[in-house]
């Protein structure tokens, strides 16, 4: 139960200095922890006329790899569906521009990954 405590509390604290960093960059954010049935988007926000939709990875160490490695095809995937449904609830239009952001923390340093991965269609 602690360590679970713990990793929310880290994953908080990487979601605060990546919210903390985009905003210095220009981006809007939107919302934070979106929730839905099919998961969770940890950042939305809005940066240079785009629609963004950021996963956030936090590392203390390199014990567990680097936080890039631990965005998967599965993951990307999921997170396309949540993103769909955020566009969909949001009446963001098909013609509306979006990306997928990827924001990587370790070791005190951010690396930010603008258009990370291309969007998964739903059945494909």
């Amino acid at each position: 139960m602690r360590e679970a405590k713990n990793s929310r509390a880290l994953g908080r604290k990487g979601e605060d200095q990546a919210a903390g960093y985009l905003e210095r960059q220009g981006m809007k954010i939107l919302e934070r922890n979106f929730m839905c049935r099919q998961g969770e988007i940890d950042l939305i926000g809005y940066h240079k006329n785009c629609l963004v939709f950021v996963e956030v990875k936090y590392r203390r160490g390199q014990m567990s790899g680097t936080p890039e490695s631990a965005v998967t095809p599965v993951k990307m995937k999921k997170l396309c569906i949540v993103a769909d449904y955020y566009r969909y609830l949001h009446r963001y239009g098909d013609d509306s521009p979006f990306r997928y952001d990827v924001v990587a923390i370790s070791g005190g340093e951010i690396r930010w990954y603008e258009n990370a991965f291309e969007h998964m269609a739903r059945g494909g």
